[in-house]
């Protein structure tokens, strides 16, 4: 297993990102979309757990143009006013469309690095809405996309994911926490709705007893069976699509 950090060139500057690589050669490639929290060691363990399946893993930092920032502490960090505020600016200063653009570097990096097989994108909390639409605006270069406990996948804004369903090719998991205002029954109603009229391949889980941003260990609510039985479904998801 091997890490290095790199800096992609975006349009809008220089992202750093970590590049994860498997002690054999890479077929593929997964962009994993962090969470609100930004790159940590957290999402450090994630990646070399997926790098282990045989993938070359890609952690950008989407809040590299507010960089430097943080480092924010995933349990308390918005139940104290102060650090909340700073990450509130950070994710309402980061839209998606800026993620979007940023993706096409992302890709672009494995290329770079000498990685030619299909690409994965999986998304937690803020990142789930991100690797969606990403799958939707590369829509030959992405063929899977899971998003855990993402927010806001059908919503009324213009730039929700379930918006674009009928760009999207890939198959697509996405799991959600048993009880999220960030992602209520109706929007996953209608997030089905719309990835079944557009015909894509897709599941909707819903994981019961479990809270917003339970897969990351250095959450608050984070619960280990839960994780695992994420593990296990990214793990067959990717490993069905990817090769």
């Amino acid at each position: 297993m091997a890490k290095r950090d790199i800096e992609i060139t975006t349009g809008d500057g220089e992202a750093k990102a970590s590049l994860f690589r498997p002690s054999t050669k890479a077929g593929a490639g997964v962009i994993l979309y962090m969470d609100a929290f930004g790159p940590r060691p957290a999402l450090d363990e994630m990646a070399e757990r997926l790098a282990g399946q045989g993938y070359a893993v890609l952690v950008p930092d989407l809040f590299y143009r507010k960089a430097p920032y943080g480092p924010f502490d995933a349990k308390t960090a918005f139940t104290v006013d102060e650090t909340k505020t700073k990450l509130m600016a950070l994710v309402s200063g980061t839209t998606q469309e800026m993620t979007i653009r940023d993706s096409a570097a992302f890709l672009d990096a494995f290329a770079a690095e000498g990685i030619d097989g299909p690409i994965g994108v999986v998304g937690y909390c803020m990142g789930g809405a991100r690797a969606l639409n990403a799958a939707a605006t590369y829509p030959d270069r992405i063929v899977a996309a899971a998003s855990f406990h993402g927010g806001n996948l059908a919503s009324d804004a213009p730039d929700s994911p379930h918006r674009k369903a009928a760009s999207i090719k890939a198959h697509v998991y996405v799991g959600v926490a048993g009880v999220d205002r960030s992602f209520p029954p109706e929007q996953s109603a209608r997030l089905a709705e719309a990835l079944r009229v557009a015909e894509v391949d897709h599941v909707i889980e819903n994981y019961v007893g479990v809270g917003h941003g339970w897969c990351i260990k250095d959450h608050s609510v984070y619960d280990e069976a839960g994780a695992e039985r994420h593990w296990k479904r990214l793990t067959t998801f990717f490993g069905e699509t990817l090769g």
